[in-house]
């Protein structure tokens, strides 16, 4: 998923530096001849969204020698731009946070090697969706729209929407924030899920009401939750936004124990499936150590992780979930999908029409 995104507060710049294992190369002399060692850290590019634990890359450290360089880049769109601006010489080894969204986009132009990670026939194949495995399906989620159920229904607020046809409705003007489909995974899912919804003949019309409505659209999920939504933690003005079905689960985790129940809501209808995958980088200095962390990304040991960390589910059926992620999140009975052969045949297309529909 990619989510593409973490609750403010876990976004921090993670460089695992543990004693005993050497950064970079190292260099040595045998029969009077200097030699290169192989480099022990692993450089993983990634979105600004990517979280894990510190005692999880500890333990990936124990494991195999390696240690792990995060560089994160962006929003998961601008994070895959980058990416390939610069795929003939790669300033990492791997990288983690392309969906299903933007999936075609990197394989269109061989992002990655191939490389049929540990514990891959584990995953089931409705994750799998690239057949060469050139990525690897690490975890899931849907993206929703959220809705602050401490605003709707008090202080002569309406009712919170339950669809997304509610969202264009007078009643919801200037409430929605969403994020720039160019830019963000988050963004592009929900406008897949409007063309889902809506089909070829209804999506462009559902666009410019939204506009006519008062929509606003920001580059990323983070400024779109922790800056504008009310209930992401600062002073938004915006109480629905584009976001997550897990988000229920994270406001209480991040309440401090403030709240026994949630305020944050999931819009029925609203939501889309994404999938997030990591990949061997092609022409990385270190594969060998790119190989080893996507690996380590299919163990128990980061896959349960992973909720706390992104709110994402893991994609191992045998991964346990925390109680708070089984009691308040909230994933969608059938949330709306489309294959991933339609996104890459008309993703560019459909966002230069709804960059011209609602940024004009």
């Amino acid at each position: 998923m990619n989510r593409s995104r973490s609750i403010a507060g876990l976004v921090t710049v993670l460089v695992a530096a543990l004693s005993g294992a050497a950064c970079g190369s190292d260099s040595g002399t045998t029969s009077g001849t200097a030699t290169t060692a192989p480099s022990k850290t692993v450089v993983l590019m990634t979105h600004d969204s990517f979280a894990v634990s510190k005692a999880v890359l500890a333990q990936f450290t124990r494991d195999t020698g390696f240690t792990v360089k995060v560089l994160k880049s962006g929003d998961a769109g601008k994070a895959l731009s980058q990416a390939l601006l610069v795929k003939d010489r790669p300033v990492a080894d791997a990288f983690f946070g392309v969906d299903n969204t933007f999936l075609s986009r990197a394989l269109d132009n061989d992002l990655f090697d191939t490389y049929a990670a540990k514990g891959i026939d584990d995953v089931p194949e409705r994750f799998r969706l690239d057949p060469d495995n050139r990525v690897t399906p690490i975890d899931n989620a849907n993206v929703c729209v959220n809705d602050d159920r401490a605003w709707f229904g008090h202080d002569g607020h309406p009712p919170a929407p339950t669809s997304l046809a509610d969202l264009a409705k007078p009643a919801y003007r200037k409430l929605l924030v969403v994020e720039n489909p160019a830019s963000s995974s988050p963004g592009l899912a929900f406008l897949l899920a409007t063309i889902a919804e809506f089909g070829e003949d209804g999506w462009r019309d559902y666009w410019a009401d939204l506009r006519e409505n008062g929509v606003r659209v920001v580059d990323g999920w983070e400024q779109a939750y922790t800056a504008d939504f009310t209930a992401g933690g600062g002073s938004g003005d915006r109480p629905l936004v584009v976001s997550y079905a897990t988000d229920p689960a994270a406001d209480v985790v991040f309440s401090d124990g403030k709240k026994q129940t949630p305020t944050v809501g999931v819009v029925p209808g609203t939501c889309f499936g994404q999938i997030e995958f990591a990949g061997v980088l092609a022409n990385a200095k270190n594969p060998t150590g790119a190989e080893a962390l996507i690996d380590f990304m299919l163990t128990s040991r980061f896959q349960e992780d992973l909720p706390l960390q992104m709110y994402v589910y893991p994609v191992l059926p045998t991964a346990k979930l925390p109680p708070v992620f089984t009691q308040f999140a909230e994933p969608p009975k059938d949330p709306l999908t489309m294959s991933a052969s339609a996104i890459g045949a008309n993703r560019d297309e459909w966002i230069d029409e709804w960059t011209g529909i609602v940024l004009r």
